[in-house]
């Protein structure tokens, strides 16, 4: 349903699908083959402090980092001083972490990315620290376009969305988000080896 009203829009413009989880590649793996494009997978992975519930900070696998702008500037910056040392190890730990997920070649090829319209997907939405994250990652990429599609968002996604995307399609408006996988009937999710082999797949297809 999503790649369908993403169709009549792109389906003659260079496209690349990046995806921000496993699930996502689920999602954006349709859209990718109805708009035959590539999909590619942004790991990343959050930096939770001790006694805190939300993220202070978020990682990509390839190392670009931001701090969660929930916090207060004061709030990052003591956090920064208190935590210095954990801060540093968590990095550390979570980058070996994905890169030992993803192998050698990662799963973002930049040359896929770079002059297409670039559509970030999800399975679900709970705020727009991902997004605030896949845009620091695509920073130095030059892109057509960005634009964002999920099946569900919260409002608080969904209003990061209006700020960083060119073009967004938000099937479902959540207000009092949950979790993701209490949206779907199905939940049961493919190995992450299968997701990768679903990625390479598409890719080569369209080679």
């Amino acid at each position: 349903m999503l790649a369908s009203q993403l169709y009549d829009k792109y389906r003659y413009e260079n496209c690349a699908v990046l995806a921000l989880n496993d699930g996502g590649v689920v999602i954006g793996s349709q859209i990718a083959v109805k708009l035959h494009c590539s999909v590619n997978l942004l790991m990343m992975s959050e930096i939770i402090l001790p006694r805190e519930n939300k993220a202070l900070a978020g990682i990509t696998s390839s190392g670009e980092m931001i701090y969660n702008s929930e916090y207060s500037s004061g709030q990052i910056e003591e956090y920064k001083r208190d935590y210095f040392n954990l801060i540093e190890q968590e990095k550390l730990s979570k980058m070996r972490d994905m890169n030992r997920l993803v192998g050698m070649n990662g799963t973002v090829k930049k040359s896929l990315l770079r002059g297409h319209h670039v559509i970030i997907v999800s399975d679900g939405l709970e705020n727009g620290f991902q997004l605030d994250l896949a845009a620091e990652f695509l920073k130095p990429i030059k892109v057509e376009s960005l634009v964002v599609a999920v099946p569900f968002a919260s409002v608080k996604a969904v209003d990061r969305m209006h700020v960083l995307a060119d073009d967004l399609y938000c099937m479902n408006v959540v207000s009092d988000y949950i979790a993701t996988d209490h949206y779907y009937d199905q939940k049961k999710m493919p190995s992450h080896k299968d997701v990768l082999e679903t990625i390479e797949k598409i890719i080569l297809n369209w080679k």
